[in-house]
C-alpha cells in the first residue's frame, strides 16, 4: 500500500475530467419516465362551455388548440400519457397512481360532476367572476363591467358558472398572467371550487404550448397533472393506458439531450467522482456501490481518473443497483453496464470486477451487496434516494433503513445528490407552489439552451420531465414517488442514522466551476452547510455533500 503522495492540484482533477476518454458514451442519464408518443385524445372541445364528464377509459393529451389572441399554441405530434415514469432526476421504475383520501378533496377527485352550476342570483354571479377578475388582473380591471349585458336576468340566471367563466375569461387571456391563472387553478382545486376550476382550465388550455415560453411548456404539463388529479386519474390513467413506449434508442436519444444540454447530471458526476477519488487515493482495493447504476457511464470517468494514480491504479469493484427503466434504455440487464465497463477497465489496466443487484433501493438487504474484508468502501446515491418512502408513506420507512443499512457496513464515504426541493410530506397546494417554482427555473435552464421549437428538445421534455410533474401533482399515498426534501432535513435523516459530514475540498469546488463554464452564466455554485449547491439564478436546483 502506498503510504505518501502529494495531492493533485485543482488543475490537474479538472483535466482528469475534461480530457478525452477512449470509448465513454457521451452520457448515463438514469431513466427518466417514459411517456407516451402517440396522439391518443383531444384535450377538450373548443367551445365556450366546459363540463367534466366521466373519464373512465379517456386519458388526456398535450395536443393543444388552436391558438387564441395572439398565443402561439404548438399542436402536439406526441401526447403525454402520464403512464411514464422517467425525469432527468427519477431513476425509479414505472409506479401506478392511487389517489390518498388524507389528502383528497370529499367527494371530488373521482366523482363526476358537471362543470355547470346553476347560479339563482345574477349579482351573485357577477360577484364571483369580479373577485376572479380582480384576482387574475387586479383591483383596476373593467372588463366585468363592460360587459355587464352577459349577466342581465332570465335566461342567463341559470346559465354554467364555468360556461360564463370561459366566456370571459378567454377574451382576457391578452392580459392574463400565466403562472397566476396556473395558482389560481391549483388553489380553486385545492378548495373544491370546480366551477371555477373548470373555467380556469378551459382558459389554461388554450394559453400553453408545448413549443412556447419555459411557462407555457410548464404549464401544459402542469395541466395535465390537474386534470389527472381532478379525474382521480392517477389510478385510472396509470393503469389503463397502453399507448407507444418510445423505443430503447428513442429513449436514450431524448436522455442524451438533457444530459448535454444541461449540468445537472454532470454536476453529480463530477462531485461525486472528486470525492471518491480523493478517500481511495491510496487505497489497493476499492468497492463502490452504486444505487443508480443507470449505464455506468460514471465510474467510466473515474476508472480512467484512477488509473493515472501515482504507484498505480487499484482493484475496483462495482456493485450497481438496477430498475426496470434502465433496463430499457439500455436495451438489456446488468450484464451489458458490467461487460461495457470491464472492457474499459482492461483498456486502462486497471483490475475490475462487476456485481449486479438487479433491484431497487427498497428491496435490498445486507447480502445483496457482498460487501468483503479489506475493501475501502464508497456508496453513491445519485437523484434515488427521494424515491424511497419514509415514514409518512409506509412503516418500514425504506428510506432510512436504507441509510442505517449502508451505515452499518463502514464505508470510507458516502456522496448523494438530490434535487434541493420540498414534495415529500407538503399538502397538495403547498407542493403544488414548489412544483411550479422549482420546474419554472428548470425549463429557463432548459430553454436557453435549445430552440423552443426543436423537436426533439420537445420530445424529450415530454419523456424526461413531464412525468415528475404529474406525478407530484395527481398523485398522493405510496404512488406519489417524488418526494424531495431539502438538504437541511437529508442532513438530520443522515446523522440520526450515524453519519457524519465529510468535507468537501477545494478541488471539488473547483473541479465543479471548471464544468459550469460550458454552460450558461446564470447556473450558480455556492457552498453551505457542508454543501454544494447547484442553482439557476436565485433557485437552488440540486445539493452535492458527501458523508462518512
Amino acid at each position: 500500500m502506498q503510504t505518501s503522495q502529494k495531492h493533485q492540484t485543482p488543475a490537474s482533477i479538472h483535466r482528469l475530467y475534461h480530457q478525452p476518454v477512449k470509448e465513454i458514451d457521451p452520457f448515463s442519464l438514469p431513466h427518466l419516465q417514459i411517456l407516451d408518443n402517440n396522439v391518443c385524445s383531444d384535450i377538450c372541445s373548443q367551445g365556450t362551455s366546459v363540463s367534466f364528464q366521466t373519464y373512465k377509459d379517456q386519458f388526456f393529451t398535450l395536443e393543444s388548440s388552436t391558438a387564441t389572441a395572439g398565443f402561439v399554441v404548438y399542436d402536439s405530434p406526441s401526447a403525454v400519457s402520464i403512464s411514464s415514469s422517467r425525469s432527468p432526476f427519477s431513476p425509479q421504475g414505472s409506479q401506478s397512481c392511487l389517489s390518498d383520501s388524507h389528502h383528497s378533496l370529499d367527494n371530488t377527485y373521482g366523482s363526476p360532476f358537471s362543470g355547470s352550476s346553476v347560479v339563482d342570483d345574477s349579482n351573485e354571479l357577477k360577484h364571483k367572476l369580479r373577485e376572479l377578475e380582480i384576482s387574475l388582473l387586479g383591483p383596476e380591471s373593467d372588463i366585468i363591467d363592460s360587459c355587464n349585458c352577459c349577466f342581465s336576468s332570465g335566461a342567463h340566471q341559470a346559465a354554467s358558472m364555468a360556461s360564463l367563466n370561459c366566456d370571459q375569461l378567454v377574451g382576457m387571456i391578452p392580459r392574463l398572467d400565466l403562472k397566476q391563472v396556473l395558482v389560481d387553478c391549483g388553489q380553486a382545486l385545492h378548495d373544491g371550487d370546480t366551477s371555477t376550476v373548470a373555467g380556469l382550465m378551459h382558459v389554461l388550455d388554450k394559453m400553453v404550448s408545448v413549443s412556447g415560453e419555459p411557462i407555457q411548456r410548464l404549464g401544459a404539463y402542469v395541466l395535465e397533472g390537474l386534470r389527472a388529479r381532478l379525474e382521480s386519474s392517477g389510478s385510472n390513467i396509470y393503469k389503463t393506458l397502453k399507448c407507444k413506449e418510445p423505443t430503447s434508442s428513442e429513449l436514450m436519444s431524448y436522455m442524451h439531450i438533457l444530459f448535454r444540454i444541461c449540468p445537472y447530471w454532470k454536476f453529480a458526476y463530477t462531485s461525486a467522482n472528486v470525492v471518491i477519488k480523493e478517500v481511495m487515493e491510496y487505497e489497493p482495493k476499492v468497492h463502490i456501490i452504486d444505487f443508480q447504476i443507470a449505464q455506468g457511464t460514471q465510474w467510466m470517468l473515474l476508472i480512467a481518473a484512477l488509473a493515472k494514480r501515482p504507484g498505480g491504479p487499484p482493484s475496483i469493484r462495482l456493485t450497481g443497483v438496477d430498475d426496470s427503466q434502465s433496463n430499457h434504455a439500455r436495451g438489456g440487464g446488468l450484464n451489458i453496464v458490467g461487460r461495457k465497463l470491464s472492457e474499459f477497465a482492461e483498456s486502462y489496466n486497471v483490475p475490475f470486477e462487476f456485481h449486479d443487484a438487479a433491484m431497487s433501493g427498497c428491496e435490498i438487504q445486507v447480502e445483496h451487496l457482498k460487501v468483503q474484508p479489506g475493501e475501502a468502501l464508497a456508496v453513491n446515491f445519485p437523484y434515488v434516494l427521494h424515491h424511497m418512502p419514509d415514514e409518512s408513506v409506509s412503516i418500514w420507512n425504506h428510506r432510512d433503513r436504507l441509510l442505517r443499512l449502508v451505515k452499518s457496513l463502514s464505508p470510507k464515504v458516502l456522496t448523494l445528490v438530490e434535487q434541493e426541493s420540498n414534495t415529500n410530506t407538503s399538502p397538495f397546494f403547498s407542493r403544488y407552489l414548489e412544483t411550479l417554482d422549482y420546474y419554472t427555473a428548470m425549463f429557463e435552464s432548459i430553454d436557453v439552451a435549445c430552440p423552443r421549437d426543436d423537436q426533439q428538445r420537445i420530445r424529450a421534455e415530454q419523456n424526461c420531465v413531464a412525468r415528475d410533474i404529474v406525478n407530484m401533482i395527481a398523485c398522493e399515498g405510496p404512488e406519489r414517488v417524488e418526494r424531495h426534501e431539502l438538504h437541511g432535513k437529508w442532513r438530520s435523516r443522515f446523522m440520526m442514522a450515524g453519519f457524519s459530514p465529510y468535507p468537501l475540498s477545494s478541488s471539488v469546488t473547483m473541479a465543479v466551476r471548471d464544468l459550469l463554464r460550458e454552460y450558461d452564466k446564470n447556473y450558480r455554485l455556492e457552498e453551505r452547510e457542508g454543501a454544494l449547491y447547484l442553482g439557476w439564478v436565485n433557485r437552488a436546483m440540486a445539493t452535492s455533500s458527501a458523508w462518512r
